[in-house]
């Protein structure tokens, strides 16, 4: 196996445990044993148990930043409606993964933050370029997605059966609150 398809499989497997448990429980020994190699030999891909979470976690974020890409020839208001419904679809299939990734101990360690702050930062530039959004509004933005995330969050605690909110509902909720932040934004 080359040594991008070794670490395509290293990752691959990381990010399914991702799913059962928090970065921080994440063990390297189960990992290299999933791909039948040693741990010493895992070591020799990423240089150090952080090096690996690192990776996994970057990973996770392209995965999460692919599923929530809205298509380009839609209108700019219809993009970032499009991006906040793939974002709240993302978080109701992947709940708990998504508390792991985000919200587990590991988003303590600055390296980590590091790469969640990317993926924010991606996104924010998503939406700002859709809407042509003023270079000092991407704060707004950025502050907004916080709010989308946790109205998300909150909805997607509900069993289907029970929710008071449809997800068109929640998604035009979350548009409108960007407009009504960036007119604020504008005075």
């Amino acid at each position: 196996m080359s040594r991008d398809d070794r670490r395509r499989q290293l990752l691959g497997i990381g990010l399914s445990k991702l799913v059962e448990k928090p970065i921080q429980d994440l063990s390297l020994d189960e990992v290299a044993a999933e791909a039948g190699i040693s741990r010493g030999l895992l070591f020799h891909y990423f240089p150090t148990k952080r090096d690996f979470h690192r990776a996994c976690i970057e990973a996770a974020g392209r995965r999460i930043l692919r599923n929530t890409r809205a298509d380009d020839a839609l209108a700019p208001d219809a993009q970032v409606a499009e991006m906040v419904r793939l974002f709240v679809e993302q978080i109701d299939r992947r709940r708990d993964f998504y508390l792991s990734l985000v919200h587990g101990t590991g988003s303590a360690d600055v390296s980590l933050v590091e790469v969640y702050d990317a993926i924010w930062a991606e996104a924010t530039d998503r939406v700002v370029a859709a809407l042509g959004v003023a270079p000092e509004q991407a704060r707004v933005v950025h502050a907004w997605w916080a709010y989308v995330e946790d109205h998300a969050l909150t909805w997607s605690a509900e069993p289907p059966a029970r929710r008071t909110t449809s997800e068109a509902a929640l998604v035009a909720h979350c548009t409108d609150a960007l407009a009504a932040l960036l007119a604020v934004g504008r005075r």
